[in-house]
């Protein structure tokens, strides 16, 4: 008997200690699922700010007598800031931990929407910009490797899906809430960065209560090194598909910052918000492309992508010799797809064999390969545009992007036929 009563209560207490189990499974559960959207929004308000900007850039011009040249400048300001906060702090997280750094990030977001709304000029504007790229350089590197950390076994596949989706989703909702406010808003270039830096700062303090996924280990400041690690398993991908990601890259950059300029020059009655809209064009359809062709085979979904390029740049430069706007945006639709093709299977294809210690650092160099890609072409291209004209400049970049593309297809073909050979000999 006295077995039987002092074995009772561990019986009877078994039910709640089920129940509780299950009650925490539950709790961290949804934890973890509110964790992935916080992050998730992140990723997509950063980019909606990267935005922004393009629709304000012909009011800016009008105001401040800006040329082509200085719009390019102001714009690649922003990603060569990024581009230096990637190689310096892009793997920060991965040391710090994923909260700590993307709630800093977030608040020098905030700090650069305020200076934006406050700009009276060129400089001022190029000075925010630079904030706002630093920011955004350490912020999507936490953000995205924090969606990484947070894949659900059940559903294979949802980070990378997150993190080629989200930001051209996020751009595209930029430009048309931007676009929305110069139509209707008294003060566009204000209420678009105070509403932005609202929602920095409180998806900063949402920051600090989410699951932590990054496990500290030391080497901080050692990481701030300017450097870019790419481990051995991802390289080969980076090498066969860096030529495709480049050409994308190389195409947002000029819808980004030249389309306004470009949609002048091709119908100069046109209405202010059917120059913004351009870029909103290409980064929904972007948006679009990554989500319907979610599974499909990434190296094949990234040769796709590169065939989309050469026909978007021949309907983009149509646009010149009469077609007019619809060509215009024609060719965004093939650009859009474009990169968002490239972007999903090049992503998918680098981040498919990663460990947990290397993901922040590998985003940050396919990021920087994207930023820098965007930047320097578009540098070039506001130079060459008030030397040359925005005709010769747009033709000589359309057919540029056309031989990129021919040669990230001839590298994509040649890597799938080397993945291919080890394969068969294995079944051998």
């Amino acid at each position: 008997m006295p077995g039987v009563m002092s074995g009772a209560p561990a019986i009877s207490d078994a039910p709640a200690h089920v129940a509780h189990q299950a009650t925490r499974t539950r709790t961290k559960r949804r934890t973890r699922t509110a964790s992935f959207a916080l992050n998730v929004s992140v990723f997509a308000a950063l980019l909606a700010a990267s935005s922004a900007p393009t629709p304000l850039y012909p009011l800016y011009q009008n105001q401040w007598g800006l040329s082509s040249l200085a719009v390019t400048v102001v714009f690649s300001a922003y990603a060569l800031a990024l581009l230096l906060a990637l190689l310096t702090a892009g793997a920060l997280s991965d040391h710090l931990g994923r909260r700590p750094a993307l709630a800093g990030a977030l608040l020098m977001a905030a700090a650069s929407m305020v200076l934006l709304a406050s700009a009276d000029g060129a400089g001022s504007l190029t000075t925010a910009r630079v904030l706002q790229g630093a920011a955004t350089g350490v912020a999507t590197s936490a953000a995205g490797a924090a969606l990484l950390d947070l894949e659900n076994p059940r559903r294979p596949g949802r980070s990378a899906l997150a993190n080629s989706v989200t930001p051209v989703a996020g751009m595209a909702t930029g430009v048309l809430v931007s676009t929305l406010l110069v139509r209707f808003a008294p003060a566009p270039t204000v209420t678009v960065y105070v509403l932005l830096a609202a929602l920095f700062l409180a998806q900063a303090i949402a920051a600090t209560f989410t699951t932590e996924t990054g496990h500290r280990h030391a080497g901080a400041l050692r990481s701030l090194r300017p450097r870019v690690s790419v481990p051995p398993p991802a390289r080969r991908t980076l090498l066969a598909a860096g030529a495709a990601v480049g050409t994308v890259w190389a195409l947002g950059g000029f819808y980004s910052s030249l389309s306004p300029a470009l949609v002048h020059l091709v119908a100069p009655d046109a209405p202010q918000a059917a120059r913004g809209m351009v870029f909103f064009t290409l980064s929904a359809t972007a948006a679009l492309t990554v989500w319907a062709l979610r599974r499909r085979p990434p190296r094949a979904t990234a040769i796709g992508g590169c065939m989309s390029v050469l026909p978007a740049a021949a309907l983009t430069l149509s646009g010149l010799h009469g077609a007019g706007l619809p060509a215009v945006y024609g060719g965004a639709v093939l650009a859009g797809i474009a990169f968002g093709a490239v972007s999903q299977g090049a992503l998918r294809m680098l981040l498919a064999s990663l460990d947990e210690r290397d993901r922040a650092a590998t985003l940050a160099a396919y990021y920087i390969l994207g930023y820098l890609s965007m930047s320097l072409p578009a540098v070039a291209a506001g130079a060459a545009a008030q030397h040359y004209g925005l005709g010769v400049t747009s033709h000589a970049y359309a057919i540029t992007a056309a031989l990129l593309a021919l040669a990230a297809l001839a590298a994509l073909t040649v890597s799938r036929r080397g993945a291919a050979r080890p394969e068969a000999d294995r079944s051998h």
